[in-house]
């Protein structure tokens, strides 16, 4: 099993997004040391190989072993996130239904950003006919007498004297809590 910085460094050659180690370096934002640490176990590993490509200058591959493992690591990655994903909509869900059963039918799903498409997502599962719902891209002529979800940074401090709930916060809160 790879760590963090060895499936990055993975990727990176896999990708051929750097071609000698200071690129490394520099694309993952480590020491030239450490990029040196990182190849040398992923060489023992049998993730990668080297080959001298001219006389100073050294390629590196990945090793059939080390596609397996790039392609096993991006899988679960991926399977995270969509976990990750369906997680947060279901805690979006909960709290629309807790703010429901408390009165509220109104909402503005306000910010331009993938968790205001995931907000969107969630509400459009959310089956009541009696609330409605609008979205607005920024805080400006924002008007709404109920619940404002703020799905982006920096906005909460435009919307004064509303109910207005910071879902980055709010998602926040739970995961540290949990």
């Amino acid at each position: 099993m790879l760590d963090e910085k060895e499936f990055e460094l993975i990727n990176i050659i896999g990708l051929k997004m750097a071609s000698n180690q200071r690129d490394f370096s520099r694309k993952m934002n480590i020491s030239l040391g450490m990029v040196n640490m990182l190849i040398r176990r992923l060489i023992i590993k049998g993730y990668i190989r080297t080959s001298k490509v001219k006389p100073k200058r050294i390629g590196y591959m990945l090793t059939p072993k080390g596609f397996k493992e790039k392609m096993n690591q991006s899988a679960a990655y991926t399977l995270r996130t969509i976990n990750s994903i369906s997680t947060i909509k279901n805690r979006i869900q909960v709290l629309i239904e807790d703010l429901y059963q408390k009165g509220e039918r109104h909402f503005l799903i306000l910010g331009d950003s993938d968790l205001a498409l995931l907000t969107k997502m969630a509400i459009d599962e959310f089956s009541r006919k009696d609330c409605v719902f609008s979205y607005a891209k920024s805080a400006d002529h924002c008007n709404v007498d109920g619940v404002v979800f703020i799905c982006q940074n920096n906005i909460s401090e435009k919307i004064e004297g509303k109910n207005k709930i910071s879902l980055i916060h709010e998602l926040a809160s739970v995961q540290n809590s949990a």
